[in-house]
């Protein structure tokens, strides 16, 4: 994997423990992992296999996208006007049409999107099945884009004919999904430090899949040392469904099938109240937070200033792009920023608070302790965008939080495990005009039936 040296960096934002910013500052990685960052003086070396000049750039640790749906790439703008449920319906019979191939190049587009916005981790949740689709196809995207992946094996089991919201035909026998997941994480996880490719188990919802799924899928997961994800209270219309088919909040209903803990998080969480929230700190259960999806679909705004000041582990999500429309992952640090202070208080998120979320609160989210910062013996993952630009032009007196205030950029530089992936704003590790036009190809013959 050879060496790298980033030197002359304009501004360095470490999110170290001191949450250090340097100004003309350099780093040092060997293998993939950082050994040293200061001043150049202070690198092991004055040479490396790969040299970054970056004396007009920004450097922050790579973003951590904690929830999505890279198939929704395929469907975006869609249901322009419904909430949550009444969305989900409109899609679910597209998405029954989707192939392996669908899902391959849709997660190979929306890993692209995500990584030009400075996103070198990302987790994706894939829970239906139709045709020929397997969790492998958005493995291999990742493999091959060289992006930081944890890939969940989500699932639905409970159809309308049983109380649950998807139709029948694309719900899967429950244990059909347990054993399929059981390959997945064999086949694939990777529990060391550094690694590029984790496995979460992710039954998807309250309200498309049952009790016994959620308490076998989380003892399967913990057998295995494995994480767990789900989606939770993310509308009035879920917290509805939970009171009336279990006579508990979302929050009861999540220990009840043993889902709180240090292992699980959980995508949404609008609708928690104090009582969930304290549950959450208290159990070290992690949240992904999705504004822009929230406001898409009208969910509401999450208590993410009475998250934090309680203790909950929090990161950022863009969420499924058919939900967002969007996968820039820096721009959702802008709108959690703005989200929360909408309420009336313009103190209730700072911009470097939002970038935090957006890295070490990710981390942290995910269980790793190996990313979201930088520092020596973290992963060698940096996004670095351009300070001598239009859109940061006299805000240069404070470079960090001109990445959240201002129009959000696209990367310039992004090194993920100390390999190059993004250089001069070009993504190296696939062709895109290609790629976006096999991706439209498939997104119509998916939303016209053809």
């Amino acid at each position: 994997m050879g060496t790298l040296l980033v030197k002359n960096i304009h501004t360095l934002v470490t999110m170290d423990d001191a949450r250090r910013e340097l100004r003309d500052a350099a780093l040092f990685a060997r293998d993939g992992f950082i050994e040293a960052v200061g001043t150049l003086a202070d690198m092991p070396a004055a040479t490396a296999d790969v040299m970054l000049d970056l004396r007009q750039h920004i450097v922050l640790p790579g973003l951590v996208n904690t929830h999505h749906h890279m198939y929704q790439t395929l469907t975006r703008a869609l249901a322009q006007e419904s909430e949550l449920f009444g969305w989900l319906k409109t899609l679910y019979p597209i998405w029954a049409r989707l192939t392996g191939e669908a899902v391959y190049i849709s997660a190979k587009l929306a890993m692209a999107e995500l990584m030009l916005s400075g996103c070198t981790t990302s987790s994706d949740h894939l829970y239906i099945y139709p045709n020929d689709v397997q969790l492998d196809d958005e493995i291999r995207a990742a493999q091959e884009l060289g992006i930081r992946f944890h890939a969940a094996r989500g699932s639905m089991s409970l159809g309308e004919s049983r109380g649950g919201l998807p139709p029948d035909r694309v719900v899967e026998d429950e244990d059909a999904i347990l054993r399929d997941t059981r390959r997945v994480i064999e086949q694939y996880h990777d529990p060391k430090r550094g690694a590029l490719l984790r496995v979460v188990v992710a039954p998807c919802s309250p309200f498309s899949v049952t009790q016994d799924l959620m308490r076998e899928s989380a003892a399967l997961a913990r057998s295995y040392g494995v994480s767990l994800h789900t989606h939770l209270a993310e509308n009035d219309n879920d917290v509805a469904y939970s009171l009336e088919q279990f006579h508990c909040r979302p929050g009861g209903y999540a220990q009840a099938v043993g889902w709180v803990g240090d292992d699980v998080w959980h995508a949404h969480c609008v609708k928690l109240d104090d009582r969930e929230i304290g549950l959450f700190a208290a159990t070290h259960t992690g949240v992904c937070h999705c504004p822009g999806s929230n406001m898409r679909l009208a969910s509401g705004i999450a208590p993410v200033r009475r998250m934090l000041d309680a203790g909950v582990k929090v990161g950022l999500g863009v969420d499924g792009s058919a939900s967002n429309d969007a996968g820039h992952l820096l721009n959702e640090a802008r709108q959690a920023l703005l989200l929360q202070r909408v309420g009336g208080d313009p103190a209730a998120l700072s911009a470097r608070q939002a970038l935090e979320i957006a890295t070490r609160g990710g981390a942290a989210v995910l269980g790793r302790d190996d990313i979201g910062a930088l520092a020596p013996g973290m992963a060698a993952d940096l996004a670095a965008f351009r300070l001598d630009t239009l859109a940061f032009a006299g805000a240069l007196h404070d470079p960090a939080a001109a990445l959240v205030f201002c129009a959000s950029p696209q990367v310039d530089v992004l090194v993920i495990h100390g390999r190059l992936i993004v250089q001069d704003g070009q993504l190296l590790t696939a062709d895109l005009p290609p790629l976006i036009e096999a991706h439209n190809r498939l997104s119509q013959q998916l939303i016209h039936g053809d």
